[in-house]
C-alpha cells in the first residue's frame, strides 16, 4: 500500500478518534474486522493456536494477541516469547469539570475546564472546538458505558483583542482557569445550568437524570490533512500518538507470527505518568501475557522463560529538528520528517534503548527496507518520558524507545511526515512476522 493510502487511512482514524475512548473503540473495529474475539478480565480465558484476542481496560486501554500456531502439528507452536509493541491513546487536552457551565455578566456561559497532560496552551485558542469522550449511564441492567462525540463547531476560547493587551507579541502567560475557558453560549436561563449535559443527553439517546458519570474532553474539530509542494507533511491533531498507535495495530492486524505471540497494547494515561489502572504503569500488560499464558498451558516457570525471550517496542512519536529553531536539538541526533523511523536514546534510561535493542530495530529496518535516524535530547535540556521504561518496570523484557519525528508535540495541531507512517508500519510487520 502506498505511503498516500496509508496516511489518509490514519488520518480518518484520527478524525473518528476524538478521545481516547473513540481512539480503542476503533482499534477494536480494526480487530474484530480482523477476526479477533473479545477477552474479558471478569471471565476465564481459552486459548486456542492460532488465536485471536483482544482486552480492553476503562474502554480506554486496548491489548491485543495473536498466538502462532505450528502448521506441522496443527496445534501450539514452539513459542519462543512475546513480541510486543505499545503506544497510547491519549493526547493533551482539556477536561470538563462537574458542574462545568459558568455565566459572565449574565450574557456569556462558558465551560469550567482544567488541563490534562503538558499542553500548549495559546495553540488552542481561536479554533472551533466540540466536545467528545464517555458517559456512564443507568439502565435496565445497572452502569452502562456509551461513547458521546458532539459532531459541531460549539465551542471557542477567544484571545484577547491586541488593542487590549498591546503587549501580547512579546510572551504572555495563560492562566488556565481565567483564560483558557471556552465559550459555548450566549446568555441562557438558569446560567445555562445543565446546558452541556442535556446536549450530551440528546447526542447519546438517554435522559440527562440517567447520567451519572463523564470523562468528556473538548477536542479541535480541524480535519488532519496533508500540506506541503508536494503533499509531504502530515498536519493534524493528536499526532502524538496516535500515528503510532494506528501504525502499530495496522501492523499488527496484516501479520502472522511464527515462533512468537504478538502483542500490541495501547495504555491511556501516559500523558499524565500512566498510574491508573488502564496506564502502563499498572499491572495490566503483565495480567494479560499472565493469564493468557496460563491459558495456553504455559507454567509459572514457563511464564517467566517466555518473558526472557521476549522483546518490547515501545512506539511514541519523536521531536524532529525544528526549521526556525535547529539549535534545540542534539548536535548529531537530528531526525527529520520523512526521515524515518527515530531510535531514542537517553542516559539516564527515561528511554530504554541500549546496544542490543538498538541493533535490533536498526535490523528490523534494513530488512524492512525503511530508513531509521536517531534522537538524544541536548545535554542541558530535560526530556519528558515514555511507555518503555514505564512497561518494562512491570515485565522485564529486552526494550527500545522509537517514534515517528514530528513538529510541536503537545500543540492542538501537529505537523509530521507523509511517508514516516508507512515506513513504520513496514518495520512492524517485519517484527510481528517472526
Amino acid at each position: 500500500m502506498s505511503n498516500a493510502n496509508i496516511t489518509a487511512q490514519m488520518l480518518e482514524f484520527i478524525q473518528k478518534s476524538p478521545t481516547c475512548f473513540h481512539a480503542v473503540s476503533q482499534l477494536k473495529e480494526m480487530l474484530e474486522a480482523a477476526g479477533y474475539r473479545e477477552w474479558k478480565e471478569a471471565e476465564d480465558w481459552k486459548a486456542e493456536a492460532g488465536g485471536k484476542y483482544y482486552v480492553t481496560r476503562n474502554d480506554s486501554s486496548l491489548i491485543a494477541l495473536r498466538i502462532p500456531v505450528s502448521e506441522a502439528i496443527k496445534g501450539f507452536a514452539a513459542v519462543k516469547g512475546f513480541h510486543i509493541t505499545a503506544s497510547h491513546s491519549d493526547s493533551p487536552a482539556f477536561k470538563v469539570k462537574e458542574a462545568p457551565e459558568l455565566t459572565v455578566e449574565g450574557q456569556y456561559v462558558k465551560l469550567n475546564t482544567e488541563k490534562y497532560g503538558g499542553m500548549i496552551l495559546s495553540t488552542w485558542l481561536d479554533r472551533a472546538l466540540s466536545v467528545a469522550g464517555r458517559i456512564v449511564v443507568k439502565d435496565a441492567e445497572g452502569l452502562a458505558s456509551r461513547l458521546v462525540n458532539i459532531d459541531r463547531d460549539l465551542l471557542v476560547i477567544p484571545n484577547v483583542a491586541i488593542h487590549m493587551n498591546r503587549e501580547i507579541n512579546k510572551g504572555v502567560e495563560y492562566n488556565p482557569q481565567i483564560d483558557m475557558l471556552p465559550l459555548m453560549a450566549g446568555g441562557l436561563e438558569n446560567g445555562g445550568k445543565g446546558a452541556l449535559l442535556a446536549l450530551v443527553a440528546e447526542e447519546a439517546g438517554v435522559k440527562a437524570e440517567d447520567i451519572l458519570g463523564h470523562d468528556l474532553f473538548l477536542y479541535v474539530r480541524e480535519p488532519g490533512k496533508t500540506i506541503g509542494l508536494q503533499d509531504e507533511f502530515v498536519l493534524s491533531p493528536r499526532l502524538d500518538d496516535l500515528q503510532c498507535a494506528y501504525a502499530s495495530m495496522k501492523a499488527f492486524v496484516e501479520s502472522k507470527p511464527q515462533k512468537y505471540v504478538n502483542v500490541c497494547a495501547v495504555f491511556d494515561n501516559e500523558e499524565v505518568g500512566s498510574g491508573t489502572k488502564q496506564g502502563a504503569d499498572s499491572t495490566f500488560l503483565e495480567d494479560v501475557l499472565m493469564r493468557a499464558g496460563e491459558a495456553m498451558g504455559v507454567t509459572v516457570t514457563g511464564y517467566r522463560q517466555l518473558v526472557a525471550g521476549s522483546f518490547l517496542i515501545s512506539a511514541d512519536n519523536a521531536h524532529g529538528v525544528h526549521p526556525n529553531h535547529p539549535e534545540k536539538a542534539d548536535p548529531t541526533n537530528r531526525p527529520y520528517l520523512n526521515g524515518g523511523i527515530v531510535i531514542k536514546y537517553h542516559g539516564s534510561q527515561k528511554y530504554t534503548t541500549d546496544a542490543y535493542s538498538a541493533a535490533k530495530v536498526k535490523e528490523l529496518c534494513m530488512r524492512a527496507g525503511v530508513p531509521f535516524q536517531t534522537f538524544a535530547n541536548r545535554a542541558d535540556a530535560v526530556g519528558g518520558s515514555t511507555l518503555g521504561n514505564i512497561s518494562a518496570s512491570h515485565v522485564s523484557v529486552s526494550s527500545v524507545d522509537i517514534g515517528l519525528p514530528q513538529l510541536a508535540m503537545h500543540s492542538a495541531v501537529e505537523t509530521a511526515g507523509a511517508k514516516d507512517t508507512e515506513y513504520c508500519v513496514r518495520m512492524l510487520k517485519t517484527f510481528y512476522a517472526e
